[in-house]
Parts: structure tokens; C-alpha cells; sequence
């Protein structure tokens, strides 16, 4: 049986690895300079949501159930513009916050691939089989959530397959790591 303390350094290594990977694709590699567009009218957009509070809006937005079939609501669906804006706090971002939510999360999905291989992959098995395993598995962790933002929210779907390939590129990473330091017997 394969424990999850006996996949403690799998688990700090992978979220490692996957954290300075996720760095370089996102400083290093040009693929996500496509992921945000201008608006055609940015400074009078940024004067009429200044002093907004940091959070998620809809465009239009209704309150209720009966409010989405209100003829007003409709007429301004139709009209257009439709969608969603996520405003957050002014000034620099807080980088370092960031980084360290960043690495959080990475650890976090590699300590949940652990739990669930440590409950079905057995010890001593190849390193392709827990490479399948994790690759897959974490493939999924990352990358399958940026598609249901495509599907309900008007992700550009070039956007999300980008992140698709990211979370490829991260799954096959934790997949190296863990089918490395599985445990032998």
C-alpha cells in the first residue's frame, strides 16, 4: 500500500516544478499575449467604472429569474453589449501574493493526484503507469475548468485551448515527478 507520507517529497517536488514552469509560460513564451483584446474605448470604459468595487459583474445584469424574462432585460440583451467584467483593486498587482496562491494551488492538486493514487495505483508498478496516471489526472486539474468558461461565459475558445496545452505541459510534469518518486514496494 502506498501511503501519502511516503509521497511528501513527489508532492513539494511536483508543485514545484509546475510553479516554475507555470513562470516561464507565463514570462517567458508569447502564447498568452492573445489572451486579453483592448477596448475600443479603454479610457472612457476605465472613467465610468472608476471607484467600482473590486469583484464580478454581468452586463446586463438581472436580480432574479422573473428579471430575465422582463421585456427591458431582453431588449438589452439583444441590444448588446452582453458580458461579464471582473474588476479587481487598483494599483500594481501584489505579485508576491500571487506567487504564493499560485504554488498553494499547484500543491494542493498535486496532494489530491497523491491521495487518489495512493488509494489505486499500487507500490512498486511501472513509472509509465503513474505517469499515465498523473498525466491524465492532473491534465484534467488544471486544465478542464478553462473549457466550462468557454462553454457558459464567452471565453474565446482559443484562450482556453491555450490554457488546455499549459495544463498538458503541467500533467506531464507532475506525471515525470511522480512516476520517478513512486514507491517501489
Amino acid at each position: 500500500m502506498v501511503t501519502l507520507g511516503s509521497l511528501w517529497l513527489a508532492i513539494l517536488l511536483a508543485a514545484v516544478v509546475v510553479w516554475i514552469a507555470s513562470a516561464v509560460i507565463w514570462t517567458a513564451l508569447p502564447h498568452h499575449r492573445k489572451d486579453f483584446a483592448r477596448l475600443a474605448s479603454e479610457e472612457e470604459a476605465r472613467s465610468l467604472l472608476r471607484g467600482t468595487p473590486p469583484g464580478m459583474y454581468s452586463l446586463p445584469h438581472a436580480e432574479s429569474d422573473a428579471a430575465l424574462k422582463d421585456p427591458h432585460y431582453v431588449a438589452k440583451m439583444n441590444e448588446g453589449p452582453v458580458g461579464f467584467l471582473t474588476v479587481m483593486p487598483s494599483g500594481p498587482p501584489a505579485m508576491g501574493g500571487r506567487m504564493v496562491r499560485s504554488f498553494l494551488f499547484f500543491l494542493l492538486v498535486a496532494f489530491v493526484f497523491a491521495y487518489l493514487a495512493s488509494n489505486y495505483v499500487p507500490a512498486g508498478v511501472s513509472y509509465i503507469q503513474v505517469f499515465r496516471f498523473a498525466a491524465v489526472t492532473s491534465w484534467m486539474a488544471f486544465g478542464f475548468a478553462y473549457v466550462q468558461e468557454s462553454v457558459w461565459f464567452g471565453r474565446p475558445w482559443s484562450n482556453s485551448a491555450r490554457h488546455l496545452v499549459d495544463a498538458f505541459v503541467y500533467g506531464l510534469l507532475i506525471g515525470g515527478v511522480f512516476g520517478w518518486l513512486w514507491p517501489t514496494m
